[in-house]
């Protein structure tokens, strides 16, 4: 089953790598994503309804400064940043408590910056 996009929500959200086997290892290790592989340097990253929500790409350079900025939800923030750390990522930001829960930013082997939230 496929979702129907949302008339300006967000719908695909690409990430430049550096090395996208590291990128998959590590995204896969951290959140258990799931990617379809299209080209050596290419790979979709499955959704949790099917289809896709976003891509890897590792034919264009890195965008080290104003490249998007994700931010994605976790039932376990705690466990979501342990997890980051043993797959290589780098904690920058947090934890720290905002009015809607509990937030972290972190970067991914490529330098790209995400952050993590959870309500509790």
């Amino acid at each position: 089953m496929t979702t129907t996009p949302e008339h300006h929500s967000i719908n695909y959200i690409e990430l430049t790598v550096s090395d996208l086997d590291a990128a998959k290892a590590f995204y896969t290790q951290a959140f258990g994503w799931e990617f379809n592989d299209y080209s050596p340097a290419y790979a979709g990253i499955k959704g949790s309804a099917g289809g896709e929500v976003g891509g890897l790409d590792a034919m264009s350079p890195a965008r080290p400064a104003g490249g998007p900025f994700v931010i994605l939800y976790s039932n376990d923030l705690d466990g979501s940043l342990t997890a980051i750390e043993a797959a290589g990522g780098q904690i920058t930001q947090g934890p720290y408590e905002f009015p809607g829960g509990r937030r972290f930013h972190f970067t991914d082997p490529s330098g790209n910056e995400l952050g993590v939230w959870s309500e509790k």
